[in-house]
């Protein structure tokens, strides 16, 4: 038996098919001991599904039930907590207290750069100068500075007479 026949049985056995159409299902059953057993079986699932059916009954209607259900689940649910106030002091101690904190900071690097003495930034300038060495024996040196180009200039010099060598005679 296919599923369309399936289904022609399902259907006759609803009711939902036309008078002609249970005619020729009523002469099929009586030739096919299949189609028969198919419709029994189905006959004696629908009647346990209905007898099986529970009959439940509310004592109370059914908004008076429902509204104890959404009572009882607004208890359970928890309160909202209200946000706590911020005291002053916890405000001060957030915010008021780093502010202050690189203030002081920001005024201590300013007094100290205002007012370190001129000879300790020489002395710091100084250091980063490159120190030269000279073996000449009574050597000079004259230094040029111009700070506003920052620009330095040492001119060394040797005090020495030079001796003249008598150029030597080409033949």
């Amino acid at each position: 038996m296919n599923r369309e026949q399936q289904l022609k049985l399902q259907a006759f056995l609803d009711g939902e098919l036309p008078e002609r159409e249970k005619r020729a299902v009523l002469l099929w059953l009586q030739d096919n001991e299949e189609a028969a057993a198919l419709l029994a079986e189905l006959r004696n699932t629908r009647q346990a599904i209905v007898k099986s059916k529970p009959h439940l009954s509310l004592p109370e209607s059914r908004e008076f039930f429902w509204s104890q259900i959404e009572r009882e689940i607004q208890r359970l649910e928890p309160e909202k907590t209200a946000t706590p106030e911020v005291s002053i002091f916890t405000a001060l101690r957030r915010w008021f207290f780093p502010a202050v904190a690189v203030s002081a900071l920001a005024l201590a690097g300013l007094i100290a750069h205002f007012n370190v003495p001129k000879a300790a930034v020489e002395i710091v300038a100084d250091a980063d100068m490159p120190t030269v060495e000279t073996t000449l024996a009574s050597g000079d040196a004259t230094t040029y500075r111009n700070a506003s180009d920052g620009i330095t200039l040492v001119w060394f010099s040797d005090n020495t007479p030079i001796k003249s060598k008598s150029p030597a005679t080409i033949n």
